[in-house]
């Protein structure tokens, strides 16, 4: 299964590689240079094929949990000062999306949405110091009941160039479901309450819906 935003890329990448295909087997008449180059096409298509698969996800919906937005690994656990929103300290962990990743982000956590926002900015590496506040990105806040507000923040890095967030303010959001994309390497910031109880460890491996970053 393949997310939507990854379509058009797929079906336009496999047009180019049969057209290529037929190309390179008229006019490119030495069989090890042919080989070579159809090889490398069936790679590119593999790795578009594989950056934008969506596969499902067994979310249990818990709202005393905070499941990670996305695959990737864990590169920060501390407690830092958020300036957006909260404005005062909280539990930040980041998890790093290489490109071989999963990159749908999905919900952290049930609620509504109360804050959406998307800030244009740079592109430095996603694991940068300063990417969490200069590079482009969106910050959206879902709030419940029982676990209070959490922020979760798509953070593009320097092969992102798009990040689609379907949340939007005043909408229901539901734990694990589907809050958009973003396009090759990137990272995706979470705040949390101080009182969290942090569930991961840095450089450990999650799933986005179905690890479990923190409970209450």
């Amino acid at each position: 299964m393949f997310h939507k935003e990854g379509h058009k890329i797929i079906f336009v990448t496999f047009v180019i590689v049969v057209a290529s295909f037929l190309l390179v087997d008229s006019f490119i008449s030495i069989y090890w240079i042919r080989t070579l180059v159809m090889i490398a096409l069936l790679v590119l298509l593999i790795l578009i094929l594989q950056f934008f698969r969506n596969p499902k996800r067994n979310t249990i919906l818990n709202d005393k949990q905070v499941l990670s937005p996305v695959d990737g690994k864990v590169v920060v656990i501390e407690e830092v000062f958020e300036k957006e929103y909260f404005k005062e300290k909280r539990l930040q962990v980041s998890v790093f999306m290489s490109p071989l990743n999963v990159h749908v982000t999905r919900y952290p956590i049930s609620g509504n949405v109360i804050f959406s926002k998307y800030h244009p900015g740079k592109y430095l590496v996603a694991w940068h110091p300063k990417a969490s506040e200069e590079n482009e990105r969106t910050t959206v806040v879902v709030e419940n009941d029982t676990y209070g507000k959490v922020l979760y923040r798509q953070i593009a890095g320097a092969l992102a160039k798009r990040i689609v967030n379907y949340a939007k303010q005043n909408h229901k959001a539901t734990q694990g479901a589907d809050a958009g994309f973003i396009k090759f390497g990137s990272r995706v910031d979470l705040f949390l309450p101080l009182d969290t109880n942090i569930k991961v460890k840095l450089n450990e491996k999650v799933n986005g819906g179905e690890t479990i970053i923190a409970e209450m």
